[in-house]
């Protein structure tokens, strides 16, 4: 099999270019992601997710945010209205873990609707009072068991229906005090919370099919943030045990430094197997495909293995799940 581009791209509108179906033939990107700019409507959405695998020749993975709250890039029309992940955990009380598999059962049937087959889901990310907000109600609770609990529920939704989840910020973006969109977030905790509350949830996710990279310095074990660390990349792999393929955040993100190509090649240098590129910019994405090329073999086995995990999704009643989350949210409290 000729190996795929190390990396999955973003297109920058509703329609691919001349220029970006020419640059993805020549590339061929492992995935795509999509984001609000890409999408306009039901039917212009599915030529769209058609046209990116048209490009490459083959069925590449399509992904896409879809949390709910905030990070919601399908919207109504087209899709549901979601609170963000804690507010509905709340709401949910005992019986959260089993809303959260209706809750991401409904969505992937959505994804999949529209020919996006990937959702960057679960969140593992332990919260905590200091979180930055960009991030916090994103999460799923505020200890290691609770997290695990919910990221299970939300995993096996995705992966039953047809959906590749991507766990992240591996190994615990929780701590953050500033939005690594923006700034550089760093973390002075001492190993020991690190490993009995940050990086704890991960543990239980080892096989996971992907996981995405925090860009978060922690000061305790190295000045580099992960994304860009060999000793935190090793720390993922050998003391967090996790086995699949691992991407980067969004490699035009601020929190990082140099050129988006520089910065690609310090992750790939650190460990990282795929960068993560979202804005579309072709003029970014060019001289960054030059740069990190095609998967090493090892690599390339992890991408084979994550798709592996990808399989047609299960045959669902949407009314009667729709109607049992709804009986969950008005159940009285025990």
């Amino acid at each position: 099999m000729t190996a795929w581009g190390a990396a999955i791209l973003g297109c920058a509108g509703t329609e691919l270019s001349g220029g970006e179906r020419a640059f993805f033939a020549q590339s061929n990107p492992f995935g795509f992601i999509l984001f609000a700019r890409n999408i306009e409507t039901a039917n212009q959405l599915r030529r769209l997710t058609a046209d990116l695998r048209e490009a490459v020749g083959w069925n590449a993975p399509v992904f896409i945010d879809q949390e709910g709250g905030r990070v919601q890039r399908l919207r109504p029309p087209m899709a549901r209205e979601w609170l963000p992940p804690l507010d509905d955990i709340a709401r949910l009380g005992p019986d959260a873990a089993r809303g959260m598999v209706l809750r991401y059962a409904m969505i992937s049937h959505e994804l999949r609707g529209y020919g996006i087959d990937g959702n960057c889901v679960p969140t593992l990310d332990v919260a905590r009072p200091e979180t930055h907000a960009i991030l916090r109600n994103r999460l799923y609770g505020d200890t290691p068991d609770a997290v695990v609990d919910i990221g299970k529920a939300v995993l096996k939704a995705c992966l039953d229906g047809g959906v590749l989840p991507v766990i992240k910020h591996i190994p615990g973006h929780g701590m953050a005090t500033l939005d690594s969109h923006l700034d550089l977030p760093r973390v002075s905790a001492p190993v020991e919370t690190l490993e009995s509350v940050d990086f704890a949830p991960f543990r239980a996710f080892a096989d996971a099919p992907l996981a995405m990279t925090a860009h978060l310095v922690y000061e305790a074990l190295d000045d580099a943030p992960a994304t860009i660390s060999p000793t935190m990349i090793a720390r993922i792999r050998e003391d967090i045990g996790f086995g699949g393929l691992l991407m980067t955040d969004d490699i035009s993100m601020e929190a990082l430094s140099g050129t988006v190509p520089e910065r690609a090649e310090a992750a790939l240098g650190a460990g990282c197997d795929i960068v993560l590129h979202c804005n579309g910019k072709l003029d970014e994405m060019t001289p960054l495909m030059e740069r990190v090329g095609v998967f090493g073999a090892a690599a390339q086995e992890r991408a084979e293995a994550a798709l592996e995990a990808r399989r047609d999704p299960e045959t669902v009643d949407i009314e009667a799940l729709e109607a049992e989350f709804e009986a969950l949210i008005n159940s009285p409290d025990e």
